[in-house]
């Protein structure tokens, strides 16, 4: 005698069905506890729905901005809110919000944070950065070093357009400590097919201990150099930090290095921050 089969019946509520087909994690996850809040708080039927489409929003900011900031590639977890701006005068925090409220990334612009080792150019990159993420916009970090070699190795491999577009894609991308260490050879005619490629297109966010009258010495050619200065200048911010190094100031109070003196030269934090547009950046400041 055959062994009858079970049956075995699988209630679906169709509400949650059509929630997980539009793709309403948000609202599918949390339906009872907001329907539940929604009937405490004697919520109208138009305002429960408000409640329920602000859950969903927030799931899926959440869920974008934990994954812009994975793709993003940020060395450390740094916020302007940790920037110590009393211990470099030189900053402008206002200048620096209005760098954080992204408007220039929209428009295509660039920012190079120029000063010597350990005044925080690197931290404000990377809290700007965050700010450009919550804001919306795709964002991308590397190492001057790191990206000239990848640059290099995909023109030897034959596929330097294929780099150039994946470089092209994010709205910000910050190169930090261009200068600090030597480039290839042909650093300079790479580094150029990059800036053009972004120019007037993407935003870029360049820190480097070396002013830009430098930056010839820095890609080993003139030429080249005053061309990529040429195209980043063009539509620019340029903040100059003069500043004494955090890591150097804590050595210093604990008396592990000598604090300069009168005849040791002019202060290191004597100059101020200020704004530079276009192709007065090329001259070199007295």
């Amino acid at each position: 005698m055959a062994r009858a089969k079970k049956v075995i019946e699988v209630t679906t509520d169709p509400l949650d069905a059509m929630l997980a087909r539009l793709q309403l994690s948000g609202i599918r996850d949390q339906l009872d506890s907001l329907l539940d809040e929604a009937a405490r708080t004697n919520l109208s039927a138009r305002e429960t729905l408000i409640l329920l489409c602000e859950r969903e929003i927030a799931r899926k900011d959440h869920r974008r901005i934990e994954m812009a900031l994975k793709l993003a590639h940020f060395p450390a977890v740094k916020e302007l809110a940790g920037f110590d701006f009393e211990a470099q005068p030189s900053i402008d925090p206002k200048q620096i919000r209005d760098l954080a409220a992204s408007r220039w990334i929209a428009n295509g612009e660039n920012v190079l944070l120029l000063g010597p080792p350990g005044v925080g150019k690197t931290h404000l990159s990377i809290a700007v950065g965050r700010e450009a993420i919550l804001a919306g916009y795709t964002v991308q970090f590397t190492t001057a070093t790191t990206l000239v070699a990848g640059l290099a190795k995909a023109h030897g491999e034959r596929r330097l357009d294929e780099k150039l577009l994946a470089l092209s894609k994010p709205k910000l991308l910050i190169v930090d400590e261009l200068g600090y260490l030597p480039l290839e050879p042909d650093a300079a005619h790479l580094f150029f097919q990059l800036v053009s490629r972004r120019y007037e297109t993407g935003a870029m966010l360049i820190t480097s201990n070396r002013s830009v009258a430098e930056w010839g010495t820095v890609f080993a050619d003139p030429v080249v150099a005053t061309a990529i200065l040429d195209r980043l200048l063009h539509h620019s911010h340029v903040l100059t930090i003069r500043g004494d190094s955090y890591r150097l100031r804590a050595k210093r109070k604990s008396g592990l290095i000598k604090t300069p003196t009168a005849g040791d030269g002019p202060p290191v934090g004597s100059a101020s921050l200020r704004p530079v547009t276009g192709g007065n950046n090329l001259q070199p400041r007295s």
